[in-house]
């Protein structure tokens, strides 16, 4: 019996030993893949992704409604828009302003001499001056009639001098001055607001005739961008409705729907949709064409993310996350893109931040650490 209690002690400690040796090999599999699961980080802080040209926001939700796209052309803003001309024949005798110069409201642009301004400048000064003298002599020195046939002469010669074209703050110069030899037909056309020269198509010496076109000015920080629709598109867009706009560069500007026309091209057939865009930054021209993503109908907000924060890593769409110094891949379900952005059903929730630009530099260089790791071991 002795020899079996032997064995059967034997048996027993061998079982032991490789149950220990099982749970010690586990242990050390845990930890693999602990370590595997940080080789998926990228370490990359704030200032080292600004220098690579990474830019990070924090998620959110938005209504991806159905959206119609369109090409578009940038147009003049004609509510933000003035014309200088001329209300009399006069010769343009210096410029002040030039193609693409920012003037501000009262700048003076052009200075122009004109006969008829001499004229209306001499009755000014002549009436001015018979005025003044019969307002001090007083109603009781002086008849009635003649009181106010000097009251009237004097706003007559004001007013012709400012529909000529002086402004209120020249002809208030000129009669300070009093100086009759000032009369010589001189005057400066002024900006009427604030904004940018977009034509100046006059030479000096030139003899500008009434109405003709000295200069164009335009407050080009809003402008208006016009998309041709077919009108059963055009039906479905609405006054306000969200709208974005695809510069040359790839950026997507924000912008909504003002105005629709209500007479159809002649030639295409469509109709033109009117889109206002914050354009502080200079970034459209007008005469430029771009791409025009209109919301059509509501749609109830969802989390979503520009299109190249999505990339596909290790077989999956993915977005990097932001924890601090480190950034993370993120598996994600996505939706449908529109206009840009990227519904994203599982993965990602709002407020979280993630990598919005630089996204496949990130995940090459995600690549690039695994593969350098992969041929150490």
């Amino acid at each position: 019996m002795r020899p079996i209690h032997l064995l059967l002690l034997l048996f027993t400690l061998g079982v032991a030993q490789a149950s220990a040796f099982a749970a010690g090999g586990h242990k050390d599999e845990g930890h693999a893949e602990g370590g595997h699961e940080e080789e998926g980080v990228l370490e990359m802080d704030a200032a080292r992704r600004a220098a690579q040209g990474v830019v990070t926001a924090r998620a959110e939700r938005r209504a991806l409604a159905d959206v119609i796209t369109a090409p578009a052309e940038v147009v003049v803003n004609l509510y933000r828009s003035a014309q200088v001309t001329p209300r009399i024949a006069a010769q343009v005798t210096a410029r002040h302003a030039r193609l693409g110069d920012t003037v501000a409201t009262g700048r003076p642009l052009v200075t122009l001499s004109s006969v008829e301004m001499a004229e209306a400048q001499g009755q000014l000064l002549v009436a001015d001056r018979e005025w003044k003298r019969v307002r001090k002599l007083g109603r009781k020195v002086v008849s009635e009639r003649r009181y106010i046939e000097a009251q009237v002469t004097r706003q007559q010669a004001w007013a012709r001098v400012l529909a000529y074209g002086m402004t209120r703050a020249q002809i208030k110069a000129l009669l300070q001055q009093g100086d009759a030899s000032r009369a010589t037909g001189s005057f400066d056309l002024v900006s009427p607001q604030d904004g940018t020269v977009i034509s100046d198509d006059f030479i000096v010496g030139e003899l500008a005739e009434p109405g003709t076109v000295l200069f164009e000015i335009s407050d080009e920080s809003v402008l208006w961008v016009e998309a041709k629709l077919n009108p059963e598109d055009a039906a479905r867009v609405a006054i306000g409705a969200p709208a974005r706009i695809k510069a040359g560069d790839d950026a997507w500007l924000e912008g909504k729907v003002i105005q629709r026309h209500h007479r159809l091209d002649e030639t295409t057939r469509t109709q033109a949709i009117r889109i206002e865009v914050d354009n502080r930054d200079d970034r459209l021209h007008p005469g430029q064409f771009v791409e025009a993503a209109i919301q059509s109908g509501k749609a109830a907000p969802v989390v979503a993310v520009p299109g190249e924060a999505v990339v596909l890593f290790q077989g999956s769409p993915t977005v990097f996350k932001v924890e601090g110094d480190e950034l993370h891949p993120q598996p994600v379900e996505t939706g449908v893109t529109r206009a840009g952005f990227t519904a994203i059903r599982a993965g990602l929730e709002e407020g979280e931040e993630i990598v919005v630009k630089g996204a496949f530099l990130i995940k090459s260089l995600l690549l690039k650490s695994q593969m350098g790791e992969g041929h150490a071991h």
